[in-house]
């Protein structure tokens, strides 16, 4: 077993407390946290065992990132995985999936199908594979699991790395993805529903896991940084780098190094270019539609929307929206946003002014409470209600678990919610990120994204002594227009050169960066 000396906390999840403020907070000694007892839940929770305690960690239960739903991620198997004994072909148990011997086969499929559609990893991944710069890196991964991301993972396994991977998301996993990867010999440890328990189970057996040691994070919300940072401090600071690549997580590591708290260097993904553009815009712009048709069936033409955000996902989902023939409003706190929304076309308001009229809310700010108990009391019978940001904290859905109010479950993440006087309002995935649990999201723009989160671990893991402190960094734009590069022979795009003289002329390196640090796409 490791020999690193840590005190073990009992729950990294502090029982269901507030997790994003005690995430940023490292332990001031290793006294033991005691979760606090259950409380009783109301009759309208006791319908389905669908209501037991689940993570109210963002991360876990919401991210922005790649992720797919299909039909046969559906459980199907009543036997809890950690129940089950299984092992692969190769004899291998280090491993917990739904199901490996009944689903590899078909999950092999679904990652060679995505294949096709990633262009860029499986590029870098061929450039790279004989050079092998993530030899000797070992490294725990947090994200969704998919078979997008599956991908990332074999890529990362490719160029010389040893992984251990669990799911970020308790809804987003595919299972039979998850079983090709055990298959595979890779340590995964995740399946479609996991409980509270069985989400910081799985990163714990990711992190501390015997004779072997991570030297490297590559994080989707800031789970298993916080995890390896409250249970084992000791191992956390010999972790050469994090790299994370979503909203919450990149704020949790601003918070830790503002407070001297942040021990190792970590890469911030989230804000380059490559992923906030292609990742956020573009994936959302088309993955909002087939979450909401695939999920209600609804008709777009005429249908009144809001969206809430007019950041990247917020302008995607309501450019896509707008195209299909929908009345788009727009809510925002910032002024910038609020004049490019005004300007793209959209009438800003706030929300009270048009939530009884609406038929669509889509929320896209990353903040809590944007739609609370109030604003559902108003809406009109049948209105739908989404989330496309990423913290699940967005719709007050913790308003709507009352004893007056009735769930029924209609569909797979697809809830009623009837009021006494018969209205009811559609809850699609419990109001965690629509595109992750009721959909699926193109492959291109996720190869675009792992790329870059590829050569975010190989500039962390082969940096020299001294050049990144602990501090969190952005992704030199060197490595975002070199992303860009490989995808560019999918269109057959062709670059123009610049001339010696033009070079000299806008003071530029032929070759680039083309653009400073502080250029806005």
């Amino acid at each position: 077993m490791n020999n690193l000396a840590d005190t073990v906390v009992v729950d990294p999840g502090f029982g269901g407390g507030d997790k994003q403020q005690l995430a940023v907070v490292p332990p001031q000694d290793a006294s033991v946290v005691v979760p606090p007892p259950p409380t009783k839940q109301s009759s309208a929770l006791k319908k389905t065992s669908r209501y037991r305690s689940r993570s109210l960690s963002a991360s876990s239960t919401d991210s922005f990132s790649s992720a797919s739903y299909t039909g046969s991620s559906e459980d199907g198997d009543d036997v809890p995985p950690r129940e089950k004994v299984q092992k692969n072909t190769k004899g291998s148990s280090d491993f917990c999936v739904r199901n490996i011997a009944a689903q590899h086969a078909f999950g092999r499929r679904e990652i060679e199908i995505a294949e096709q559609e990633m262009p860029g990893i499986m590029a870098l991944r061929k450039r790279a594979a004989e050079d092998k710069p993530l030899k000797d890196a070992k490294i725990v991964g947090c994200t969704h699991i998919n078979a997008q991301t599956a991908v990332l993972i074999e890529t990362l396994v490719e160029l010389g790395a040893s992984v251990r991977w669990a799911a970020c998301n308790i809804y987003s996993t595919q299972n039979e993805v998850a079983a090709a990867l055990a298959e595979s010999n890779i340590p995964i440890f995740a399946w479609r529903g996991e409980t509270e328990e069985d989400f910081w189970w799985c990163i714990d057996r990711c992190v501390n896991a015997e004779n072997w040691q991570p030297n490297m994070i590559l994080d989707d919300g800031g789970d298993a940084t916080h995890l390896m940072l409250k249970k084992y401090p000791t191992m956390f600071k010999l972790v050469k780098g994090i790299v994370e690549e979503s909203v919450t997580g990149v704020h949790r590591l601003y918070q830790l190094s503002k407070a001297g708290k942040l021990t190792v260097p970590a890469m911030n993904v989230n804000d380059s270019v490559t992923k906030t553009k292609f990742d956020n815009l573009y994936s959302c712009k088309e993955s909002i539609l087939d979450s909401l048709k695939r999920s209600t069936d609804v008709m777009f033409g005429g249908k009144q929307v809001v969206v809430c955000g007019y950041g990247d996902v917020g302008k995607g989902c309501a450019q896509a929206l707008k195209g299909q023939g929908c009345i788009v409003y727009i809510t925002e706190i910032d002024p910038i946003c609020a004049l490019q929304a005004s300007m793209d076309g959209f009438r800003v308001v706030k929300l009270n002014e048009v939530i009884r009229n609406v038929d669509i809310v889509v929320t896209a700010t990353g903040n809590k409470n944007v739609v609370v108990r109030e604003h559902m009391d108003k809406m009109k019978s049948g209105c739908i209600v989404s989330n496309m940001g990423h913290s699940n904290t967005e719709i007050d859905v913790n308003g709507l678990r009352t004893p007056d109010l009735n769930w029924e479950k209609v569909r797979s993440q697809v809830d009623h919610i009837i009021w006494p006087e018969g209205k009811y309002i559609i809850l699609l995935a419990e109001g965690r990120l629509v595109n992750l649990s009721c959909s699926s999201i193109p492959s291109f723009a996720v190869s675009i994204t792992s790329a870059t989160q590829a050569l975010a671990l190989i500039e962390l893991f082969n940096a020299p002594p001294g050049r990144y402190k602990s501090d969190v960094y952005l992704l030199p734009k060197k490595m975002d227009e070199y992303v860009a590069s490989l995808h560019l022979p999918t269109f057959d795009a062709h670059l123009t050169e610049l001339s010696d003289e033009q070079a000299k002329y806008m003071g530029l390196n032929k070759a680039g960066p083309f653009k400073p640090n502080y250029y806005r796409y």
